[in-house]
């Protein structure tokens, strides 16, 4: 081989290194923004189960005052309605 076409073969060669350590550099940074969006990700679930219990918590309380207020309006209308019918 001729000192000129070893040249062209080491310029490639560096150049395809360069390529791969800009690649790595790259993934590198992208694997960190993943590793980011998973923490928010699990933080927003972990949000949104916790809303979902004290919806839960208050749907039961809401039911523990309301179903017994309905029936006894239902009551005194029946009530009602048989006293003047």
């Amino acid at each position: 081989m001729n000192p000129e076409t070893e040249n062209q073969i080491l310029g490639v060669l560096r150049e395809i290194r360069d390529n791969q350590i800009e690649a790595l550099q790259t993934m590198k940074a992208q694997q960190a923004l993943v590793k980011e969006q998973i923490e928010l990700s699990r933080t927003t679930v972990a949000e949104s189960v916790d809303l979902q219990r004290l919806a839960l918590k208050r749907q039961r309380t809401v039911t523990l005052i309301a179903v017994p207020g309905i029936l006894f309006c239902i009551a005194a209308i029946l009530y009602l309605v048989m006293r003047y019918f």
